[in-house]
Order: C-alpha cells, then sequence, then structure tokens
C-alpha cells in the first residue's frame, strides 16, 4: 500500500510540476508587451501567481493533508492577498 501512495504522490508531483510550469509560461506571455492593456495583463500575472501558490501550498507543502482550519486560513491568505495587491494597483494606476 506505501508503495501505491508514493507513486500517487510522485505523480502527483509531476502533474503540478508541469502545471507550475505552464502557469510560468503564461506568465511570461502575457507580461510580454501583445497589445493587452498593461494594467490587464497585471492583474492576469497576478492572478497566475495566485494559482502558482496554491499549487505549491497544497502539494510540495502538504497542507493537502493538513487541518482542515489551514487549509481555509491558507487559501483565504492567498485570496486576500491577491485580491488586495490587484485593488490596490488598479487604484493607484
Amino acid at each position: 500500500m506505501t508503495g501505491l501512495f508514493a507513486e500517487r504522490t510522485a505523480k502527483r508531483s509531476v502533474v503540478v510540476w508541469a502545471a507550475l510550469v505552464v502557469a510560468t509560461l503564461i506568465s511570461w506571455s502575457v507580461g510580454i508587451d501583445h497589445g493587452i492593456d498593461y494594467r490587464i495583463s497585471t492583474v492576469l500575472v497576478l492572478l497566475v501567481t495566485l494559482v502558482k501558490v496554491y499549487l505549491v501550498g497544497m502539494n510540495f507543502m502538504e497542507l493537502r493533508e493538513a487541518p482542515s482550519w489551514l487549509r481555509v486560513s491558507f487559501n483565504a491568505i492567498c485570496i486576500g492577498i491577491c485580491t488586495a495587491l490587484a485593488a490596490i494597483y488598479l487604484a493607484a494606476g
């Protein structure tokens, strides 16, 4: 049973790593000047960053198996910080 769990965890880690690479490429391509308004592209990069932080926290920091209050707190902090940064950025611009 332990071998099966380790195999699933290894496969999940590879899939999450690939998703992180794709997310990095997306934020890089959005960040390059493609004629998109710079405010929109900045907010999109912030959203991609939120997804990346979530994936790292849940999978590589083992919050997936953490108590529910810790997962909820982590999710709330991620969403709160991303929302605050986007709001501050858009309000200042």
